[in-house]
């Protein structure tokens, strides 16, 4: 690994476990500090972290709290300092047809996969604009362009992620901070492994260009690039990580 985000601060949410944790190990191999936001605990990531010679803080949180994502945001500034990146990664992904959603569940899952994006740009954000430099990467899903059954609460999350990211963009931009969006198709991790989702693996692997199951590493080298100085004058974009699924 290079060293492309030294001394480079970097706050990752639902970082424990799965994407978000291969974002945080493969951000301090390159140089940066990480701060993980996640329910579960981030032992493991920090020791990983601190293993690699960078500085390391977590928090349990619930990311869609307005309080507990402001308490967070001091936290960080207090462990480690303002924050130069933020990959807002948290997100659930229920697969259940439209009939069957209430509207609780509606709410449940816009509050965490789109409000929790709000919120964190919301506590971050000024601390980029007093630096002069920020990176924002917000992750949304190649479900957005695909024929995704049983997904209607989950695509329409999606799709306002990369809104969001469009239009945090256009007001960041003369402040130094890029703001752009990962989308990858389905990630093995243990978390999709249980999920109604392992059934199609196969099959969806096989709509893909490159026909295998991706993992969470197949996503680091571009979060790598869209937080690092090589991606300066990207901004408002959504690239698909995919695999060739959406071959646009």
């Amino acid at each position: 690994m290079g060293e492309r985000l030294s001394g480079k601060i970097a706050v990752i949410t639902g970082g424990a476990a799965g994407i978000g944790r291969a974002f945080a190990e493969r951000f301090a191999a390159e140089g940066a500090d990480i701060a993980v936001a996640d329910l579960a605990g981030a032992e493991a990531v920090e020791e990983t972290v601190r293993g690699l010679g960078r500085r390391a803080f977590s928090a349990k949180l619930d990311v869609s709290n307005p309080g507990d994502v402001a308490a967070f945001g001091r936290q960080v500034q207090a462990a480690l300092g303002e924050a130069d990146i933020l990959v807002n990664n948290a997100g659930i992904y229920p697969l259940k047809p439209f009939e069957e959603i209430s509207y609780e569940e509606w709410k449940r899952i816009f509050a965490i996969n789109v409000d929790s994006q709000f919120l964190m740009a919301k506590a971050f954000v000024p601390g980029m604009k007093a630096k002069k430099w920020g990176r924002i990467i917000n992750m949304t899903s190649a479900t957005f362009w695909l024929n995704s059954q049983h997904f209607v609460h989950y695509v329409s999350t999606k799709a306002a992620n990369i809104g969001f990211t469009r239009a945090l963009a256009g007001e960041l931009g003369e402040f130094g901070i890029t703001v752009n969006a990962i989308a990858p198709s389905v990630v093995k991790t243990a978390t999709s492994d249980a999920s109604p989702l392992a059934e199609m693996f196969e099959a969806i692997a096989q709509t893909q260009a490159i026909k295998r199951l991706q993992t969470p590493a197949d996503l680091t080298g571009a979060a790598v690039f869209l937080a690092s100085d090589d991606s300066a004058f990207l901004t408002g974009q959504t690239i698909p990580v995919d695999g060739g699924a959406v071959r646009n």
